[in-house]
């Protein structure tokens, strides 16, 4: 081939190098054109999406890359979570697949440290998890990661969660804004008004904070916890469960909607994306 260092290391996912995003392009040989690394290359001179996925497990790694880039996105891959924060640094993924169970250090650790700091808090994130680790997926998301999966994953829908989150990143500055409208349902923060199909909803407060809090990140998975910090604003304490009478207290008023908002079973609820 006419590169043959780069062609060894690419029959190993784990030893794919990430290519930094201000690199400049490599120009073409003619017997390159078809060459699906050089392709890969120029996708990523050309803005192709990055997702970074933070995984020791070989075979897994393997799965992930095939089907990653055959959806049109360039893998990065990384072992360790040191290695994992290093490339984030450097690379600037889209999207950050992170598994918890990482050798050294814990993939709950690394959440903490991307979203401590200013070139990562914002960079969406998906947890990978096992079974049985619902705690973690607790914390991990109260720690701000976007959303996660459970091993063993399809990878259909892996993929499919991936485009989610990316979609919401799209349109998070849109989000902040004081007017959320979606699926009929219209908050308009200036006037402290619900509409629902044109017609007004009488909602408490607490209710107020909490449908808004859902419908401004629709698809994205809140912890009561975190439920509980957009009702209360951190003014005062209540019990988790009240978020539930809260929620059960919405769904009454937004009658035929009501599937709009929900339950994500242990761990809290989402706005329907």
């Amino acid at each position: 081939g006419v590169y043959p260092d780069r062609a060894r290391a690419a029959r190993s996912p784990l030893n794919r190098p990430c290519m930094p995003p201000d690199r400049p392009p490599l120009q073409p040989r003619p017997s390159d054109v078809l060459n699906p690394r050089f392709l890969c290359t120029i996708q990523v001179v050309m803005g192709t999406q990055r997702i970074l996925v933070i995984e020791d497990d070989p075979d897994i790694v393997e799965l992930l890359q095939y089907n990653l880039e055959r959806e049109g996105f360039e893998v990065c891959v990384a072992k360790t979570g040191e290695e994992g924060k290093t490339q984030a640094a450097e690379y600037r993924p889209s999207l950050i697949l992170l598994d918890l169970m990482l050798p050294r250090t814990s993939g709950l650790d690394v959440c903490r440290d991307l979203r401590g700091r200013e070139d990562t808090k914002h960079t969406p994130l998906i947890m990978v998890t096992a079974k049985g680790e619902e705690s973690d997926v607790v914390l991990g998301l109260e720690l701000g990661a976007d959303d996660y999966v459970t091993k063993p994953f399809s990878v259909k829908e892996l993929i499919a969660r991936i485009h989610s989150v990316l979609r919401r990143a799209d349109v998070r500055p849109q989000e902040a804004s004081s007017r959320i409208e979606r699926d009929g349902l219209v908050i308009d923060s200036d006037r402290h008004e619900v509409l629902l199909n044109n017609e007004q909803v009488d909602l408490t407060l607490a209710e107020y904070r909490l449908l808004r809090a859902l419908a401004g990140s629709p698809g994205r998975v809140f912890t009561r916890e975190q439920l509980i910090g957009q009702i209360t604003a951190g003014g005062y304490m209540i019990a988790e469960r009240n978020v539930d009478v809260h929620v059960a207290a919405i769904r009454r008023k937004m009658k035929e909607t009501s599937d709009l908002i929900v339950t994500v079973r242990g761990i809290g609820y989402k706005y329907k994306d």
